[in-house]
């Protein structure tokens, strides 16, 4: 039988056996390790070990090229070498290594017994694991398992998104190290210790001077509960998810308070109604059935998806922005602006393909004027930044955006709701009035035009 030092050119280079025929080869660095190739090209791994109790020579297939390793096989190799060498047949050997568990079976105990239980996001841990993971890890042992698997799976993801592809390498940690643990595999993490992604931190929310189309966008918006849904996220600084869940019997509309009983942190949180906020909620109030204030047609029966509509307030604000840019360097009459204004609102993107090719011609960038580097978790970022801009301390917008720390939840613990009230009714009140929708002070519900 031929010897080769297996290598991935070595193997990809040998040639086919004759029709009917199987050629074998055996591993120069680990005793035992063969590759079986038949004429058709199919190569086999296995690993071929004396027996002294049966006196005969025994083969134990590992796994197929390239599916299975290189460096796979040799560890293979090793471990059943090592187990006759103590003793065990290799039918016992088989079935060791049979009955360790895959990286889908690990996974499966770790959504089961503590994503499940512990973790508030472990539906997105689930989808993370089915789409980048179980393809190409599903199915592997997790002694088959090394860094560079892992490290090569970040380096994918993160080609076009690297902030996710950090959080996918983080899922796989902690996996490892749980499984650890709770006692249920005694090797390494191979998912430990491979560098991460540099992501920029988000400060991104509305500036003063976008504040104006993005409310003409969002009264444009033909869908109350679209409409109604960004209006709630922006003006409480509340998480999209919370939002979305928002029930009737956990607002006070007359207190103006609404009490989520389980946010991201694990904390409750009593959230300060505007007044401006609370007129809209009582209108829908009085014309939307059911539990749910946002209602949807879903399996959680409350609207769930609200991309599309975000993606339609962001198209319209930008074909405002280029109106409004057009509408300068050209010195439109009023006539034409208000025309121009209806085609932004009612056919954004008929807009963006009519201007910005003119837009150009006056040496600016159309892209100057979209909002779509603005993500809908921005809105929660613009309250905070709008109190902070009028005198709110950390700990008064902590409390509002019901952030958690260990330096600040003492102080957050000694604050009622009444300044947190006044903080968001100052910045909502100025928020509103930047964008041209009201005066301060003076409660103005925002309808769709």
């Amino acid at each position: 039988m031929p010897k080769l030092t297996f290598t991935k050119r070595a193997i990809d280079d040998l040639p086919l056996p004759l029709e009917g025929k199987r050629a074998n080869y055996t591993d120069t660095k680990v005793p035992g390790l063969e590759l079986r190739m038949t004429s058709k090209g199919t190569k086999t791994f296995s690993c071929q070990r004396w027996v002294k109790a049966t006196s005969r020579a025994e083969r134990i297939t590992l796994g197929r090229y390239p599916g299975m390793t290189i460096e796979q096989a040799r560890r293979q190799a090793l471990q059943i070498s090592s187990a006759i060498a103590s003793g065990d047949n290799p039918a016992e050997a088989r079935r060791q290594l049979r009955g360790e568990p895959t990286f889908g079976d690990l996974f499966a105990d770790f959504l089961r017994k503590h994503s499940v239980r512990k973790k508030k996001t472990w539906r997105e841990d689930e989808k993370n694991y089915n789409r980048h993971l179980a393809p190409t890890l599903g199915s592997r042992k997790l002694s088959s398992l090394a860094r560079k698997d892992f490290a090569q799976i970040h380096g994918a993801i993160s080609k076009t998104a690297p902030a996710h592809a950090n959080k996918v390498l983080a899922l796989c940690s902690v996996m490892f190290n749980w499984a650890i643990d709770a006692g249920v595999w005694d090797g390494q993490n191979p998912a430990a210790g491979i560098k991460k992604n540099k992501v920029e931190q988000r400060d991104r929310f509305l500036q003063h001077h976008e504040l104006p189309r993005f409310f003409q966008a969002l009264a444009a918006e033909p869908s109350d509960t679209v409409r109604d849904f960004f209006l709630a996220c922006l003006l409480t600084g509340a998480r999209r998810a919370n939002v979305l869940a928002m029930r009737w019997d956990q607002v006070d509309l007359a207190e103006g308070v609404w009490r989520i009983p389980d946010t991201k942190n694990g904390d409750p949180q009593l959230v300060t109604l505007a007044s401006q906020l609370v007129s809209v909620l009582e209108d829908r109030h009085t014309n939307v059935s059911g539990p749910w204030v946002f209602p949807g047609e879903g399996k959680t029966g409350h609207y769930a998806e609200p991309r599309k509509g975000w993606e339609r307030i962001l198209a319209r604000a930008q074909a405002l922005g280029l109106v409004q840019a057009i509408a300068t360097a050209e010195a439109w009459d009023d006539p034409d602006i208000t025309r121009a204004v209806e085609i932004a609102l009612t056919q954004p993107r008929q807009a963006q393909r009519l201007y910005a090719d003119e837009i150009r011609r006056h040496g600016l960038d159309p892209e100057a004027y979209a909002l779509s580097k603005l993500r809908i978790h921005d809105l929660r970022r613009t309250l905070g930044s709008w109190q902070a801009r009028h005198g709110a301390s950390l700990a008064i917008i902590g409390k509002s955006l019901n952030h958690k720390s260990v330096q600040a939840t003492a102080i957050y613990a000694r604050l009622d709701i009444d300044p947190v009230r006044d903080s968001v009714t100052r910045a909502v009140d100025n928020l509103l009035a930047a964008g041209g929708i009201s005066e301060p002070g003076k409660v103005v519900p925002i309808k769709r035009r």
